[in-house]
């Protein structure tokens, strides 16, 4: 993609757009959360040729048009978010500090092995807490620790 088009996505997503991490309680996953991304782009429903544009642009993710006269396309596929992030990280300006954490959380993402590196994982992703001016949360994981050799579980306070 040129340069200019990318420029002007980055702006798109500085003005109109969102990067957010979340851990999303799941019982299917291995420490009991799964770290969920997602990428977004909003814009009137009137205007929803532009959000189809974006759709075109990168291949990948989905549109939704809601009730409220809003439209998004959003990514979630964490390899889709990774490679957008990428691309647009030297244009963007306001969510520069979101897309480094969030590149930096991705990278970390497929290397984490143990409960140890699951919580420091989900420390960075309650760093969008902060960068989003999100609402204070509290989630309590209740995980095995390798080291205890009873196999008992500690409380671990993120």
């Amino acid at each position: 993609m040129d340069p200019t088009t990318l420029a002007y996505i980055a702006g798109f997503l500085d003005g109109d757009g969102s990067i957010f991490f979340q851990l999303v309680r799941r019982k299917d996953y291995l420490f009991g959360f799964q770290v969920r991304c997602s990428l977004a782009f909003y814009q009137k429903t009137d205007n929803k040729w532009i959000i189809e544009w974006l759709e075109r642009q990168f291949s990948c993710g989905y549109i939704r048009h809601r009730k409220t006269g809003i439209s998004d396309y959003t990514v979630v596929e964490p390899s889709e978010v990774y490679r957008i992030l990428q691309m647009l990280r030297p244009y963007v300006r306001l969510k520069s500090k979101h897309i480094d954490l969030g590149l930096e959380i991705l990278d970390r993402l497929p290397k984490v092995s143990d409960a140890a590196s699951f919580v420091e994982l989900c420390h960075l992703v309650d760093g969008f807490r902060e960068i989003n001016y999100s609402k204070k949360r509290t989630i309590n994981l209740l995980t095995p620790v390798e080291t205890d050799p009873k196999g008992e579980s500690r409380r671990i306070d993120g």
